[in-house]
């Protein structure tokens, strides 16, 4: 991994290089969707654990994401009460979504804003984002920049002399289905 700049992170993750940075819940690898298959195979993922959009506003994610108004209006809502947070909503995916980010359910797609002011000053300028944690697929998430360096040489990840605090923790997933929210994963945000 090399570490760099903001401005040369965000370069590179323009010019469609894997990336790693901060989040509020513990750092991420991040891409293009369109290259989302880099991170599969820097991963060694399985297929059927999706990537989750990372941006930085709720509008910023709302072209990847389809439903009625009213479907729209209470994530919306939803998105206003717990984002910026460690809140992950599956939803229904727009076909903007490129299949490679959920390539055994494309018309699903986990979206979430980080609370994490470094997360989002990127987001802001690279656009939504295909994230997930820093590790090999089923060994527990890497946590500093020195062990994603070992684990992931060819990542751009954020050089920062003090990096934010991460909790840790997953997000909670909850996803959308006809009637109301299923969770799929309880992590520190718990759904009223």
């Amino acid at each position: 991994m090399v570490l760099v700049a903001q401005a040369a992170l965000i370069e590179g993750a323009i010019a469609g290089k894997v990336v790693s940075f901060p989040t509020d819940t513990v750092p991420a690898l991040a891409v293009r969707p369109p290259q989302s298959d880099l991170i599969f195979t820097l991963k060694q993922r399985s297929p059927d654990k999706p990537l989750i959009l990372m941006g930085a506003t709720f509008e910023q994610i709302s072209p990847y994401i389809q439903g009625t108004t009213e479907e729209i209006n209470l994530w919306r809502q939803i998105a206003q009460k717990y984002w910026p947070g460690a809140l992950t909503l599956v939803l229904p995916a727009s076909e903007r979504v490129p299949r490679q980010m959920n390539p055994r359910d494309p018309t699903t797609l986990g979206v979430r804003v980080p609370d994490c002011a470094i997360a989002c000053d990127i987001l802001r300028e690279t656009g939504p984002l295909a994230t997930t944690s820093a590790n090999r697929s089923g060994e527990p998430p890497l946590e500093s920049l020195a062990a994603i360096a070992t684990a992931f040489p060819p990542v751009l990840a954020l050089e920062t002399t003090k990096p934010p605090q991460a909790s840790g923790l997953p997000s909670t997933v909850v996803k959308w289905t006809q009637r109301g929210w299923e969770v799929l994963r309880q992590g520190s945000v718990v759904l009223e």
